[in-house]
């Protein structure tokens, strides 16, 4: 199975960005029952870029490091169910309760050491909230925002919800310059769900990363 990655390093970049701006959300986790959906964006942004600029383990793209930062710190932040079933697409209602937690892993394994690499290009980057067009009440939101310090500003957007009964944000969705991240890997896995099924993209996915880490 092929996993396209379109604009590569644009999408590199931006996704670890997205992503892995969450790593070091603990300490501002009393703030999220008070901040907009912008503002949260904005604050993990601005830590993710600080700190991955002063922690060479993390640039150099260090999957051990990386993995228990995600386990630990960036999965309470991202609604990672969501973005698993979405991009399963309708076959997620048929799997079953094991399947289901065989892709939301293997899906993250393949995010993270996919995308791990793209933590040395941050470099002087800075994030810009585009104006907000939300209400208070709004429990969904997309946040516009651009990447600048490179050659070009990187559009990134992102799908926000704040889940009933809960406070704060998660994260569900990301747009790097037109193209949905959750919707880009849905096409690939429909390929390999029509061809083998369930197991079949497991298998393929299982696959995947072993591939990805023998190049690490």
């Amino acid at each position: 199975m092929r996993f396209k990655n379109l604009k590569p390093q644009q999408l590199l970049l931006a996704f670890l960005s997205s992503c892995c701006l969450l790593f070091f959300a603990a300490p501002g986790v009393a703030l999220a029952a008070e901040e907009g959906a912008d503002e949260f964006i904005k604050r993990l942004s601005t830590e993710l870029f600080d700190t991955v600029r002063s922690d060479k383990t993390l640039k150099n793209g260090d999957l051990q490091k990386i993995r228990a930062l995600v386990d630990t710190q960036v999965m309470p932040h991202l609604n990672f169910q969501r973005m698993t079933a979405s991009a399963v697409g309708p076959a997620w209602r048929q799997a079953s309760d094991e399947q289901k937690a065989k892709l939301q892993e293997e899906f993250k394994t393949l995010l993270i050491r996919t995308y791990a690499g793209a933590l040395n290009q941050i470099k002087d980057q800075s994030v810009v909230i585009k104006p907000l067009r939300a209400s208070p009440q709004d429990t969904e939101v997309l946040v516009k925002t651009e990447i600048h310090g490179g050659p070009e500003p990187i559009q990134i957007d992102y799908r926000v919800e704040r889940p009933q009964g809960q406070t704060g944000w998660k994260i569900y969705n990301l747009n790097v310059l037109g193209v949905w991240l959750v919707d880009n890997y849905r096409t690939q896995f429909a390929q390999e769900i029509n061809a083998k099924g369930i197991d079949g993209l497991i298998a393929a996915l299982s696959e995947r990363n072993k591939t990805n880490l023998a190049k690490k």
